[in-house]
């Protein structure tokens, strides 16, 4: 949520920057400003009537010990007209930042300056690749092929017991599973990060404070009976550890990592897109997720993309960034960099991860803050990213090392799958 200092600071700045991601944002911020300015006037006039029963209280103790109680009992007629009007200014405070925060949970983030402009995925831009392409027969299969061939994901029997976009993985499917989720782990926890084993649902204020609600409801599964979320991403409930929380500088920063299943409803998904590993509605992710002072948090985003580099290059996968343009930006993000890899036999990139800078959006709805030197409380900087999400890294893995003998495993994993080749 944006902060009313940025907006009042320059209120045209935040429209213009807004416009980056083809949000109208003049009437709402043109609407916060006024309710601040009627916000501010009606808190200034109850300061002055509170500091006006101050003096009033001692004046009346006086009268009472002049003898003067009939001052005195007129003095307190003015007190109680005064009680009433500060009860008037206490409604109308209430209706004012009420319909303010009503107005801001609408109203998504700014993006950083350097976000591109563009409206789709089109006008994302390259910023770096790196990675040995694979050069595969013309025989080459899918994904949802080779899983079927080698007994290792049963997509039509996770129809069965759930429906489309809920595979269940069989075999040396399943063992690798478990070996990239504990190799990303192991990766997160010697790059610093701490690791926590959160819960896979969050209430409403978690929902919120992470920028899910009100915006992506449609999106999450939903336990109406306990009016509890499935998270889409340990993101929900990792950050939402420090929700209402006030760090010292020194605790600075806070780096957590989790593994997590991941919801999502992901409705109106259709067509090739969806084939396969392509898009699920339950998959396995492992997160990686800051909290920073301002100061520090565009260095940390550096260090998370360098992460997951070097993530992808232990693969031994293709891989590029891309600056996401303000058209495909999230809500809540300042600035976002997806990771894809390249699937061989799709001959197509797969998204598999996106670090993002949240800046005080998050913070701010959070009430995630830090006490500085100066004694007085800020707003943190949020981060996170996936480092990584398994279906399409699974997926390129299978495409880009298949061979007449099997599927080779990087020998990163080695160690955790217990085997070199699928066959």
């Amino acid at each position: 949520m944006l902060t009313l200092q940025l907006i009042n600071e320059n209120p045209e700045a935040v429209i213009e920057r807004l416009a980056v991601k083809h949000f109208d944002a003049r009437e709402p911020i043109m609407r916060v400003v006024e309710l601040d300015k009627q916000r501010r006037a009606a808190q200034k006039q109850r300061d002055d009537n509170a500091a006006q029963l101050n003096k009033m209280a001692a004046q009346i103790g006086a009268l009472m010990k002049q003898g003067q109680r009939e001052q005195a009992e007129a003095v307190k007629a003015t007190v109680g007209a005064l009680k009433n009007t500060n009860k008037e200014i206490d409604e109308r405070l209430k209706a004012a930042e009420a319909e303010i925060e009503e107005i801001l949970l609408t109203v998504p983030n700014v993006p950083y300056a350097g976000v591109p402009a563009g409206r789709t995925a089109e006008d994302n831009v390259v910023e770096k690749e790196g990675g040995p392409m694979p050069v595969l027969d013309d025989n080459a299969l899918p994904h949802w092929d080779l899983a079927k061939k080698y007994n290792l994901i049963d997509f039509d029997l996770g129809v069965k017991i759930t429906g489309a976009g809920f595979p269940v993985y069989i075999g040396k499917g399943a063992r690798l599973q478990r070996a990239l989720i504990q190799f990303f782990l192991d990766e997160a926890g010697k790059a610093g990060y701490i690791e926590v084993e959160p819960p896979y649902v969050v209430n409403e204020d978690s929902g919120r404070g992470t920028g899910q609600l009100p915006d992506k409801e449609g999106q999450m599964y939903h336990a109406t009976a306990d009016n509890f979320y499935l998270i889409p991403t340990a993101e929900v409930p990792v950050t939402n550890m420090y929700r209402d929380v006030i760090l010292g500088a020194d605790e600075l920063p806070k780096m957590n990592c989790a593994y997590s299943a991941c919801f999502r409803r992901e409705a109106g998904s259709y067509g090739k897109d969806v084939r396969g590993l392509n898009r699920l509605h339950q998959f396995d992710k492992v997160e990686i997720v800051r909290i920073e002072k301002p100061e520090d948090s565009y260095a940390a985003l550096e260090q998370m993309k360098d992460h997951v580099q070097g993530l992808l290059e232990k693969l031994g996968l293709p891989w590029h960034i891309l600056r996401l343009c303000g058209g495909d930006m999230s809500f809540t993000s300042a600035i976002t960099f997806d990771f894809e890899v390249w699937s061989a036999a799709q001959k197509r990139w797969l998204e598999v991860s996106s670090v993002s800078n949240f800046e005080t959006y998050q913070a701010n709805r959070l009430k995630c803050r830090y006490r500085g030197e100066d004694k007085k409380t800020h707003l943190c900087h949020t981060l996170n990213g996936s480092a990584l999400a398994l279906p399409r890294i699974v997926a390129a893995l299978l495409e880009n090392n298949q061979t007449p003998e099997g599927i080779r495993v990087p020998a990163c994993l080695h160690k955790y799958t217990g085997f070199e080749i699928i066959d």
